[in-house]
């Protein structure tokens, strides 16, 4: 039974001298990082200014123990150190995803990004949005808190053109539900634009193993065909009779072996709508905990990741997160859509909106 306790606190500061780097000629950012929480009764969400974070997210299981459902660093100074290079909970961009080569051509210009995977940009490259501070730019409390997070990403950061402001608002919206709202808006040239939430998620607790046990069910008939390299084709696949088919709840260990490492593909959305405008994307069931997670968005599709890489990455507790210890249901537009005419465009013009809603519903 929930508390009636509803507020949004100010956990902890760094002072850690983390210095813009911007010049004069750009937006000043903080120098500073902080958590904060955001609290409904037992339902908690802790996040960060650093990369736009979630930290944690707890809510109780069937039983009513409070577990923590996200994985992430315990302590927050060696969580900025690292660098979160597996992205733990950030807002990756300003282009989520791969992009083949690192470059692409607007406007009959080619724009070189930053390589941060072979010969390809991931999730930004080196210091994308999940790399960088954000602007605490408002507060709220009561019984539904929220918190923004704004970023000026400036012209050629990574290689990107044109200045964008971007901001970021995780709010609790009702009980066990958390709403995250992304928007950006180019301020001089137009650009590409598909930010992605990147937590790891665990219903059965941070330290309770795997997810392979977990009941998943995706709401898409198809993929984007990859190559070796995880990089579209272009071309697009019938999930029917294959590993990848989640139309109906399965549970993640029942074909993942006929996969080399995992899953790590992204999903074509059927775009049903439901709730508040949005479709449903993705169910996730932890049979043991009896929580699930139901998450609902506007944008035409979802990379599932099943964390393949991880290597003793600590948590809480000095936990060692290893493959197959989260999953990620990261809602975003059609990956490396710039070099596939075919695929919905991600360019965003000035005068324009980026909008990106993400509902996550919890239940015991």
């Amino acid at each position: 039974m929930a508390k009636a306790s509803f507020t949004l606190s100010f956990l902890v500061v760094a002072a850690l001298a983390l210095l813009s780097t911007s010049n004069a000629c750009h937006e000043p950012r903080s120098s500073s990082a902080g958590i904060f929480e955001l609290r409904r009764g037992d339902f908690s969400v802790k996040v960060t200014n650093w990369g736009a974070t979630i930290l944690s997210v707890i809510f109780p299981d069937s039983n009513g123990s409070l577990l923590l459902s996200s994985i992430k660093y315990t302590f927050f100074i060696s969580f900025l150190q690292q660098k979160n290079s597996n992205y733990f909970g950030s807002i990756v961009g300003r282009v989520a995803n791969r992009i083949s080569g690192g470059q692409f051509v607007l406007n009959g210009v080619v724009y070189r990004l930053n390589k941060n995977d072979g010969n390809n940009t991931l999730h930004g490259g080196s210091i994308g949005f999940s790399q960088v501070l954000w602007t605490v730019k408002e507060q709220g409390y009561g019984e539904l808190p929220y918190i923004t997070f704004y970023y000026r990403s400036f012209d050629g950061e990574q290689g990107f053109p044109g200045a964008l402001d971007v901001y970021v608002t995780y709010r609790i919206t009702a009980a066990y539900q958390l709403r995250v709202s992304m928007y950006a808006k180019p301020l001089n040239k137009p650009t590409p634009i598909n930010l992605a939430q990147h937590t790891y998620w665990n219903l059965g607790g941070h330290n309770s193993g795997t997810i392979l046990s977990n009941n998943v069910q995706i709401f898409s008939s198809r993929t984007t065909t990859v190559d070796a390299q995880l990089i579209p084709t272009g071309e697009f696949s019938s999930v029917s009779n294959t590993p990848y088919d989640f139309q109906q709840p399965m549970t993640i260990d029942s074909r993942i072996n006929q996969i080399n490492t995992g899953y790590d593909i992204y999903y074509v959305l059927n775009q049903e709508r439901g709730c508040e405008g949005l479709w449903k994307a993705a169910m996730v069931r932890d049979n043991v905990s009896g929580r699930k997670l139901e998450l609902w968005t506007n944008q035409l599709g979802l990379q599932f990741y099943t964390a393949n890489t991880l290597n003793e990455e600590r948590g809480k507790g000095n936990q060692a997160y290893r493959a197959y210890a989260g999953l990620c249901l990261e809602t975003q537009g059609f990956p490396d859509s710039m070099n596939h005419p075919n695929f919905p465009s991600t360019y965003v013009n000035p005068g324009e909106e980026y909008k990106h809603e993400m509902l996550f519903k919890f239940s015991f």
